[in-house]
């Protein structure tokens, strides 16, 4: 329901490969062997109750998952959700809206590990132009709520390393990128070592985008 056409055709791509849920799991897992980093798999609500919550939150902390992303479930059904997942120390990263109310973030929060996802538009995913007026206005009206709290990511159009600085000078921990790397892998997909040479390339440059220059 969020997602835009790119994340959309991706995910058709995915389901006509035979792609399923513990597949993915098993690829963290594999992922985890060659690297030392923190990875969340993001799923609507779905497939996580078809496995069920013991079942799902015992394979992801067995492969290696340290956080879920799950955007439509909403805080007021997740006290089993957030039971089991610290049970099994992964992480739950509950996501805030520009509607969302000062509230009702704060109780956002109260159910958030890792970070908060804060969608820093209105509408679904995918690559935008710049970063609106609205969104560095949403980051100033969010971090008084998670300062010192959870760290504060923003996501849902940001893919070039000027939205990054922008996000980041504006107070937001970190940027998340979705469709940027999809559409990498979709023009790509036919080279392996062509798609991981430009994701590499494009991750360094975006990463390079957060780092806060001193002041002397």
């Amino acid at each position: 329901m969020a997602d835009g056409p790119t994340i959309q055709a991706a995910t058709v791509r995915a389901l006509k490969a035979g792609t399923k849920p513990k597949m993915v799991l098993e690829m963290v897992s594999e992922v985890k062997e060659r690297h030392r980093v923190p990875i969340a798999v993001l799923t609507y609500y779905n497939p996580v109750f078809r496995m069920g919550l013991e079942n799902f939150f015992r394979s992801a902390s067995r492969c290696g998952v340290d956080g879920v992303i799950v955007p439509d479930l909403p805080i007021e059904e997740a006290q089993d959700y957030k039971r089991i997942a610290i049970e099994h120390e992964v992480d739950t990263i509950f996501l805030a809206a520009p509607s969302t109310s000062t509230r009702r973030l704060q109780k956002i929060v109260e159910y958030t590990s890792g970070f908060l996802y804060l969608v820093s538009v209105f509408g679904v995913t995918g690559t935008r132009k710049e970063v609106q007026e609205q969104t560095v206005n949403l980051i100033r009206k969010t971090l008084p709520v998670t300062t010192r709290k959870i760290p504060l990511a923003v996501g849902f159009g940001i893919s070039k390393p000027e939205h990054v600085r922008t996000i980041i000078l504006n107070g937001a921990d970190g940027a998340i990128v979705g469709s940027r790397f999809v559409k990498i892998i979709e023009k790509k997909r036919e080279n392996n070592d062509e798609v991981l040479e430009e994701i590499k390339k494009c991750a360094r440059e975006l990463k390079k985008a957060t780092i806060r220059k001193q002041s002397h």
